[in-house]
């Protein structure tokens, strides 16, 4: 309690400080004070023959979200870099002379990084090494997700009491049809797609053969991608670590090390004495040894681009598909549909490039967005570059792109629609509540949660459903010059890897979000002339001042992953959160089974 009684005297005072400085010098003279702070800073300086620190904590996003001063005020320890950021310091790390080398951290919480993610970071630290650099990884859990990333290296290095995880991959969907059952709230269905599971928990208690077969493809996919992977870096047989995986599962340290999955078995301290060697850091003085963090390092690039009238718009579709404007955390068909209609327009833009992140939503937010896609189309070149998840609608809006771009391990296809029709009446009526209804129509109330839909009624949403459906399939049927006939073979609401939509065509090529945007500069002609516009433009200037001010960096990654109990109930939450994306006014949504966490 005392504790509790100091944060708020500290909120209280912090609070009225604040006030009494912004009367006192007024908001022109604060924002002046805090530019003023800010170039006090001195540029980030860079020691010979230092390594970047590159913290696998550190959260790696297609965009930031804007910054509030509420949100700079609050003691956010979370470290998060644009992906374009980070390969952007890595490319620039590679011919500096400076820069010797990179030390990867895996010891603070694992961030949340999709594979697709970490494919491309891979590709810009295979770069950074053939450019004669070095690469060294410490950890004291590995896991595969973390392997796939420290598998570059030259140097992977293993704490005593530590472990290694080398035991596939899996998912362990949550199925909520038992408990809506429990507690009387009914659930009716309408979808097109076998494969379209994103509606089986909340009618089913496990998964349907249809769903088992497409998640199990989808994942073999997946590991084959990593033992591939894993295999040509570490020279060690893709058919050996799969025995390991079958038949061991979790290594000590010294068997990672004999099977050759490590390098080396030592201390964290031990790590630091040789990197302080290697950066000549020898004195009794040198607390460590000569580093700058990733971030740090990107600080001295911002000013880097030089000004052309000749732009490439890079466009960031990340998170559910909502209808009407959404928040800066999904994507409003609305407010993306208007920004898009803005960079047609704009005679400075060459090329577009969409960078697609999304599990889809909203199939009449999808629609709107598609048709400004293809609008762009006629006009200059868009090349689609798909993130993790680029799936339903996520597809959708991506189609009708020129060209698409995907890592193997992107999530895609699941071209299908369904709607979820939830009732309260039984959990009322035990509960004593109930309703009557006047109405001058037979289907006045359709829209009605409570009570079931009729037969009549449920026919109507089917119809709408097909409907939506079937325009989906003409959709992809013109921007991909399938036949339709095809691409129901293909749809079904099934979900392919990046590499097997690249086999029946709803990809074009297997590449990053770089290669995207290369192959859009080639296509408008625009040689080395061109700067980069990212979109949409969330980010002010306050806000920058705000982040370079009160942003904390993880130090010691003290923060300790949740317990097993408080992981199911945040993952229960987050099950539930996906209502209120809900808001399609046709009550028709191509969205991906959203309960898939790739383990």
């Amino acid at each position: 309690m005392g504790q509790f009684i100091k944060q708020i005297f500290a909120s209280l005072i912090g609070t009225v400080a604040g006030l009494m400085l912004f009367l006192a010098v007024g908001a022109s003279g604060l924002v002046l004070l805090l530019v003023s702070a800010a170039m006090q800073e001195n540029v980030p300086t860079v020691k010979d023959k230092s390594f970047l620190v590159f913290d696998l904590s550190m959260q790696i996003k297609d965009t930031k979200p804007p910054s509030t001063l509420s949100q700079a005020l609050q003691n956010d320890e979370t470290v998060t870099m644009t992906l374009r950021s980070l390969l952007n310091v890595v490319e620039k790390a590679s011919k500096d002379s400076r820069i010797m080398g990179i030390f990867i951290d895996g010891r603070g919480v694992e961030a949340d990084n999709g594979y697709a993610t970490l494919s491309e970071v891979r590709k810009a630290l295979e770069d950074f090494r053939a450019a004669g650099k070095k690469i060294v990884f410490y950890d004291v859990d590995l896991d595969e997700k973390k392997y796939f990333l420290a598998s570059v290296a030259d140097q992977v290095v293993l704490n005593p009491m530590g472990m290694m995880e080398l035991n596939g991959i899996g998912v362990q969907p949550m199925f909520l049809a038992g408990a809506l059952k429990k507690y009387g709230i009914g659930v009716q269905v309408v979808r097109v797609g076998e494969y379209k599971s994103a509606v089986e928990p909340y009618i089913r208690q496990d998964l349907s053969p249809a769903n088992r077969l497409q998640t199990q493809v989808l994942l073999n996919d997946l590991w084959a991608n990593f033992l591939t992977t894993v295999s040509s870096s570490r020279k060690i047989s893709a058919t050996k670590l799969q025995d390991i995986a079958d038949n061991q599962g979790v290594l000590m340290p010294k068997e990672a090390e004999k099977l050759g999955l490590v390098d080396r078995v030592a201390y964290f301290d031990e790590v630091l004495a040789d990197l302080k060697k290697q950066t000549g850091q020898t004195s009794a003085d040198d607390k460590t040894f000569a580093q700058i963090s990733l971030s740090t390092y990107a600080e001295g690039l911002l000013n880097e681009n030089q000004a052309s009238t000749n732009q490439i718009a890079v466009v960031y579709a990340d998170g559910e598909i909502v209808d009407g404007e959404g928040t800066v955390n999904n994507i409003g068909g609305e407010r993306f549909a208007k920004e898009l209609r803005k960079i047609r327009q704009d005679p400075n833009i060459k090329a577009v490039v969409l960078r697609v992140n999304s599990p889809g939503g909203s199939a009449t937010a999808s629609e709107i967005i598609g048709r400004e896609i293809h609008l762009i189309s006629q006009q200059k070149p868009i090349v689609v570059s798909m993130g993790n998840v680029a799936a339903s609608g996520g597809y959708w809006i991506s189609a009708g792109a020129s060209h698409i771009f995907a890592e193997p391990s992107t999530i895609t296809g699941s071209i299908g629609v369904f709607g979820l029709l939830f009732n309260i009446q039984k959990i009322a009526n035990d509960n004593g509540v109930s309703w009557d209804v006047i109405k001058t129509a037979k289907l006045a109330d359709i829209n009605t949660s409570t009570r079931p839909k009729t037969e009549q009624e449920l026919a109507i949403y089917k119809r709408s459903v097909g409907q939506v459906y079937n325009l989906f399939i003409e959709k992809v049927s013109q921007s991909r010059n399938l036949s339709p006939e095809k691409v129901r073979e293909i749809a079904q609401g099934r979900v392919w890897s990046g590499q097997d939509a690249k086999k029946i065509g709803l990809v074009d090529e297997l590449g990053g979000l770089e290669a995207a945007i290369d192959y859009a500069a080639k296509q408008a002609n625009l040689g080395k002339n061109w700067t980069i516009q990212e979109y949409p433009s969330r980010r002010t200037f306050e806000s920058v001042i705000l982040e370079k001010l009160f942003q904390t960096k993880i130090q010691d990654s003290l923060t300790p992953p949740p317990d097993v109990l408080t992981a199911e109930t945040l993952k229960l939450k987050k099950e539930l959160t996906v209502f209120q994306m809900f808001n399609d006014p046709r009550g028709a949504y191509a969205y991906l089974p959203f309960n898939w966490q790739i383990k």
